[in-house]
C-alpha cells in the first residue's frame, strides 16, 4: 500500500470522525423534541406542516400502524415518481423536449429512488426532464433517507421505553429528519460544490464546436449498411446538478443527475469537491452511531457499534488498495509501464487512491454514487466493493438503515453469547427472545435469498445472458453485483452489463422493493416487542456491550454471515478471475 493511498485513507477517516460526532450529538437533540440553534427559524415551519397536514405530533403510534404510514408513504412516492416518468414530455421545465421513459424503466425507476436504491438504468441528462430530476427523483432523495432515518429512531425508542405500546410518530420523524437534518446539510453542501464549480441552472445543454472533428462509425448492424460521419460538435449538458448532487451523497442515495455520476466533471469537477462528496457518503451513517449512544443514554454504545463498522471498512478498503495498486498482468506483459496501478477505468486526475476510496466508502453505505468503474477493477479489489454490499449494507450503511440493520447484527451476537454461556441474552437492558430472533432472521436471511436467486436466474435465461458484455467469470461477477447492489439498496453498478432492458429493470425493480420493504417491517416489529418489555437490570452474567470484547464479537457475526453466504458465489467469479489472471502469467 502506497503512502499516497495510507495518507489519503487515514485522513478521510479522521475528518469523517471529527464531523460526525458533533454531528450525531445535534441529530441527538432534534429526535428528544431539544432546542437547537435553527428550532427558532424552523420551529414555526414544522408547526405548520404539521396544521396543514392534519398531523397530531404527540400522539404515538404502535409497530404495526408505524409500518403501514412507512409503505403507504413510499408507495405514493413510487407512484408519482412513475406519472412524472411517463407524462415527462407534457410537463414543463423540459428544454430538451424528452419523451415519456419506457414502463419497464420508468417502474425500476420509480422503485429504486423510493427505496433508496438509486439504481439508474438511464442516463440522466438524455432521458429526464429537470421537473423529473427535482420533483420526482430529488424529492425521494430527501423523503426516502428520512424513511430510514424515522424507522431508526423507531428501532431505538423500542429499546429505550418500558413497557409501552407505541414507538413513535412516523409522520413527526420523517418531517424533523428532513426540515432540521436534511435539507440545512444539503443546502450548505450545495453551495460549496457550486463554489468548485458544479453546474446548477434551468438552461439547456449548450453545442460547441470541437476544435479537432472526428470521424464516427457505425458498424453495419440488422442488415443496415455501415455509416460513417463527421462530428463537429459536442453537447455539453446544463440543469440543476448541485442540489440533487449534495443530497444524493449526503442521504446516501446516489442516483447521479448525469450519466457517469461522480466521475462526470460538472458534478465532481475539483479534488475538493471530490473530498467534499467522498465525506458526505459516510456522514450521516456514521454520526447516526453518535445519536444513537446519546439515545439509549450511553454514549459508549454508540462508539462500540461505530468502532466495528469502522474496523471492517479500513481493513477492507485497505486490502482493496493494495490489490488495486497492483499492475496488471496483462499490461505488464504489453511492456505498457504502469507505475501508478490499475488505471483502467478511472479517471488520470483522481488517480487509484481516490478513485478506490470511493468505491469502497460508496458500497459501505447504501450510495452507489461512482467516480470510477468498478468493472474495470482487478478481480480482488473488484471483490471488496461487492462485499460491502454483500454485508447486508450495515458498514456504515445507509441513512438509518445502515444502524438497525447493525443494530440487528448486534441483537444476534448476543443471542449467540448467550448460548455460548447458558444464559438469557440481553441487549441494553432487553432480554432477546425467540419472536426478536425470528424478525432479525428475517432481516439477514432475505437480501442474500433476493441476490442468489435473482443472479442464479439472469444466468440460465437467455433475457438474462444477453446483457452480459462478457460471457466468462466477469460476466457472472457483473450480474452478481448487480443483483447484490439491487438485493441490498446500494444503487452502484459494476458496468458492462446492459441493465436497462424489460428483464432487468423488472427483476431488479422487485428486488429492490423486496429488500427495503421485507426489511423494515421486521426491524419496526423487533422494536415494537422490545418496547412492550420491562428494563432487566445489568448483572454479573450479563455481557457488556461497550467493550473490546463485544466489538470483536460484532464483528465476526458480520463477516461470519457475509463469508458463510457468499463466499462460494464470490469464488466463481472475482477469485476465479484473479487465479486466471495471474496463473496465465
Amino acid at each position: 500500500m502506497s503512502g499516497m493511498a495510507l495518507t489519503q485513507l487515514l485522513l478521510y477517516f479522521i475528518v469523517l470522525t471529527a464531523l460526525a460526532w458533533p454531528l450525531g450529538a445535534f441529530m441527538a437533540r432534534v429526535y428528544r423534541s431539544e432546542p437547537t440553534f435553527i428550532s427558532r427559524v424552523l420551529g414555526p415551519v414544522e408547526r405548520l406542516l404539521y396544521r396543514l397536514s392534519g398531523v397530531k405530533p404527540e400522539e404515538d403510534m404502535g409497530w404495526r400502524r408505524y409500518a403501514v404510514a412507512v409503505l403507504l408513504f413510499n408507495l405514493l412516492g413510487a407512484l408519482v415518481v412513475y406519472a412524472l416518468q411517463r407524462l415527462q414530455g407534457y410537463l414543463p421545465l423540459n428544454p430538451m423536449d424528452f419523451g415519456a421513459g419506457t414502463p419497464d424503466s420508468s417502474f425500476n425507476t420509480a422503485v429504486s429512488f423510493a427505496t433508496n436504491t438509486n439504481w439508474q438504468g438511464y442516463g440522466g441528462e438524455s432521458t429526464m426532464s429537470y421537473l423529473t430530476q427535482m420533483l420526482g427523483l430529488n424529492v425521494q432523495n430527501f423523503v426516502s433517507a428520512a424513511t430510514g432515518m424515522a424507522v431508526l429512531v423507531a428501532f431505538i425508542r423500542g429499546l429505550v421505553r418500558r413497557q409501552a405500546n407505541a414507538i413513535g410518530n412516523f409522520w413527526v420523524d420523517l418531517t424533523r429528519s428532513t426540515l432540521y437534518i436534511l435539507l440545512p446539510l444539503a443546502l450548505l453542501l450545495s453551495l460549496l460544490l457550486v463554489s468548485q464549480g458544479v453546474v446548477q441552472n434551468f438552461d439547456k445543454a449548450v453545442e460547441v464546436p470541437l476544435m479537432q472533428s472526428v470521424e464516427a462509425v457505425t458498424p453495419a448492424k440488422d442488415g443496415a449498411p455501415e455509416k460513417k460521419e463527421t462530428i463537429t460538435t459536442q453537447s455539453l449538458p446544463q440543469g440543476p446538478a448541485a442540489s440533487q448532487v449534495a443530497i444524493k451523497q449526503l442521504g446516501t442515495n446516489g442516483g447521479g443527475f448525469f450519466n457517469v455520476n461522480s466521475a462526470h466533471p460538472y458534478e465532481n469537477p475539483t479534488p475538493f469537491s471530490n473530498f467534499l462528496e467522498a465525506i458526505a457518503i459516510l456522514l450521516m451513517p456514521a454520526g447516526l452511531c453518535f445519536t444513537f449512544g446519546r439515545l439509549v443514554n450511553d454514549p459508549r454504545q454508540g462508539w462500540a457499534i461505530y468502532a466495528a463498522m469502522s474496523a471492517i471498512f479500513l481493513l477492507l478498503t485497505a486490502g482493496a488498495m493494495v490489490a488495486e495498486e497492483t499492475p496488471n498482468p496483462r499490461v505488464t506483459a504489453l511492456g505498457v509501464e504502469t507505475a501508478a496501478g490499475n488505471m483502467e477505468g478511472k479517471e488520470v486526475r483522481l488517480g487509484v487512491p481516490t478513485s478506490v476510496l470511493w468505491a469502497t466508502a460508496t458500497t459501505a453505505a447504501s450510495n452507489g454514487s461512482v467516480n470510477s468503474m468498478h468493472d474495470s477493477y482487478m478481480p480482488l479489489a473488484g471483490l471488496v466493493p461487492m462485499w460491502l454490499i454483500q454485508l447486508g449494507e450495515v458498514v456504515y450503511g445507509g441513512v438509518g438503515s445502515g444502524l438497525y440493520g447493525m443494530l440487528v447484527f448486534a441483537i444476534i451476537a448476543v443471542f449467540i453469547a448467550g448460548l455460548m454461556v447458558g444464559r438469557t441474552p440481553e441487549y441494553l437492558g432487553k432480554k432477546i427472545q425467540a419472536y426478536e430472533m425470528k424478525m432479525a432472521s428475517l432481516v439477514i436471511l432475505i437480501p442474500p435469498m433476493v441476490v442468489l436467486v435473482g443472479a442464479a436466474l439472469a444466468v440460465v435465461i437467455e433475457p438474462g445472458t444477453s446483457s452480459m458484455s462478457n460471457p466468462g467469470v466477469h460476466g457472472f461477477s457483473q450480474v452478481l453485483y448487480a443483483f447484490s447492489s439491487a438485493g441490498n439498496n446500494n444503487g452502484s453498478a459494476f458496468a458492462g452489463l446492459s441493465a436497462n432492458t424489460p428483464f432487468y429493470n423488472s427483476a431488479l425493480g422487485v428486488a429492490m422493493w423486496l429488500s427495503r420493504y421485507w426489511l423494515v417491517v421486521p426491524v419496526l416489529a423487533i422494536a415494537g416487542s422490545l418496547a412492550a418489555k420491562k428494563h432487566v437490570p445489568a448483572s454479573s452474567g450479563t455481557l457488556p456491550t461497550h467493550t473490546p470484547l463485544f466489538v470483536g464479537l460484532l464483528i465476526g457475526t458480520v463477516l461470519l454471515v457475509g463469508a458463510l453466504t457468499f463466499v462460494p458465489a464470490l469464488a466463481l467469479g472475482p477469485v476465479i478471475e484473479h487465479l486466471m489472471l495471474f496463473a496465465a502469467n
